[in-house]
């Protein structure tokens, strides 16, 4: 089986998801969006498709234009009920494609934190997140798309989360970061989190403490989540 994931920027990869994939018979194939993207009938006929995070807005397709491409391709996928799995930027091209407003959000979030879980959520593939911090990265959220189910709120961020019957996935926060690789992430977000004035030895203090228990259930989430196209 093929998986395609879909980067934005090359240190915001899958992760811990990597070796579930791997694990689960996928064959990942890494996509750089605006350089190497996904073709029209991959969107259609990929096995799976993972789009992933960035620093750009998903609304912003006047700078970026190839977010065009993106949005109709993830759309086109949706609309055949295709494996697709979004993940904080990714998510928001899920909720644009599907109709749903992505706008800046009241303030910004990065750190990590627990997610609270809705009745649904608790039900659904993201139950072993109960209580695990995950990182939360992310100055945009969006409204949640008609049809979709929410599973997961912030007090900051009150959509963090939502599923399209068992075939779509989108979440705002980070699962796949494991906090041992956090220092690519400080360097590559350097310039974002000085003008935020967020402090990178408390961030780096944090990932430090965090570590098999999100480990842990970050493989659980992606195991129950593969596990229902069984």
């Amino acid at each position: 089986m093929k998986c395609i994931a879909l980067q934005h920027v090359a240190f915001e990869d899958l992760g811990l998801f990597a070796d579930g994939l791997r694990h689960a018979g996928y064959e990942i194939d890494y996509r750089q969006a605006g350089i190497a993207p996904v073709e029209a009938d991959e969107w259609s006929d990929a096995d799976l498709v993972v789009v992933l995070g960035g620093p750009i807005a998903a609304y912003d397709t006047r700078t970026f234009p190839f977010l065009h491409d993106e949005i109709a391709g993830i759309r086109a996928r949706l609309e055949r009920r295709r494996p697709t799995l979004g993940l904080c930027l990714g998510a928001q091209l899920m909720a644009r494609a599907l109709g749903a407003r992505v706008f800046r959000s009241a303030a910004k979030e990065v750190g990590w934190a627990p997610v609270a879980l809705t009745a649904e959520g608790r039900a659904s593939c993201l139950a072993p997140l109960e209580g695990v911090p995950v990182l939360h990265w992310h100055g945009d959220t969006f409204d949640v798309p008609a049809g979709s189910t929410l599973l997961a709120r912030t007090q900051a961020t009150p959509h963090q989360a939502f599923a399209i019957g068992r075939h779509a996935l989108a979440l705002q926060f980070h699962p796949e970061v494991d906090p041992s690789t956090i220092e690519a992430w400080l360097i590559g977000h350097s310039c974002e989190l000085a003008q935020a004035g967020i402090d990178v030895a408390a961030l780096r203090a944090q990932s430090a403490a965090t570590g098999a228990a999100t480990r842990a259930a970050a493989a659980s989430v992606l195991r129950n989540w593969l596990e229902q196209f069984e």
